[in-house]
């Protein structure tokens, strides 16, 4: 009987954002104005597409892109956090959700020799056509009204535990690891066994203490933390009981 732990992937194992990240790799660092303009509520993944396009009109290329991606720092106590995990295999398993790109992914956890810890990567398709452009398209369609159009975390976490429970594999608890916005749909379904860890300071954390100040029902236990160390200490108490 394994322990399921869901990981963000932008604020959570990395420690900052892939997405606005590799726009160091733009002249001067920034993007033109009326690109950053064109962004529309909801419609991320579109705006990296037109983000993609101008890196690559611009002449940036995929090793150089690579390069930018590999120097973002780790979030502290991350890699520890995954080294505990790979000690505790038998003990473990754990996916990643995330509204970045499966090239971006893919990238850092085999810059950091991390990809054996991931069962599944669920994110938004990417891959460089022809011309050398990075392209990305949505993950899925779905009908949550909470979520970006592209991604709704909770639909991903239901189906792949459904999946899994097919083919004889029981979770005794989920544990969810995240920071952002689109973190609130899939840990406010969680049940009274599993755990919701949001990044302290971020806005995972600042909607839960919001809710649980108005009285919204939440069933799991709430377990904030700023470091990969304090999660270990957490699945050391998990894995104990």
């Amino acid at each position: 009987m394994k322990i399921l732990l869901v990981f963000d992937f932008d604020n959570t194992i990395i420690d900052d954002n892939s997405d606005t990240w590799i726009v160091q790799c733009a002249p001067d660092k920034k993007l033109p104005i009326e690109l950053q303009d064109s962004y529309q509520k909801g419609f991320w993944t579109e705006f990296m597409g037109r983000v993609f396009k101008y890196l690559g009109d611009e002449g940036v290329r995929e090793n150089e892109m690579k390069t930018t991606m590999t120097s973002i720092p780790f979030t502290p106590g991350m890699v520890e956090l995954f080294n505990f995990i790979r000690k505790n295999k038998d003990k473990f398993d754990c996916i990643i959700i995330s509204d970045s790109n499966s090239v971006f992914i893919d990238w850092v956890l085999e810059a950091a020799n991390f990809h054996d810890i991931f069962a599944k990567v669920f994110t938004n398709p990417a891959a460089f056509d022809s011309n050398g452009h990075l392209t990305v398209e949505n993950y899925h369609a779905h009908s949550c009204n909470r979520c970006p159009k592209n991604l709704c975390k909770n639909v991903v976490l239901v189906e792949f535990v459904e999946k899994q429970l097919q083919q004889g594999v029981n979770y005794t608890q989920i544990v969810y690891i995240g920071d952002g916005g689109n973190d609130v749909c899939p840990v406010t379904f969680l049940k009274k066994n599993d755990v919701a860890m949001p990044r302290k300071g971020y806005t995972l954390q600042k909607t839960l203490s919001r809710m649980s100040q108005n009285l919204e029902p939440m069933e799991s236990s709430i377990v904030v933390w700023s470091s990969g160390v304090e999660i270990i200490s957490h699945l050391q108490f998990l894995i104990k009981e």
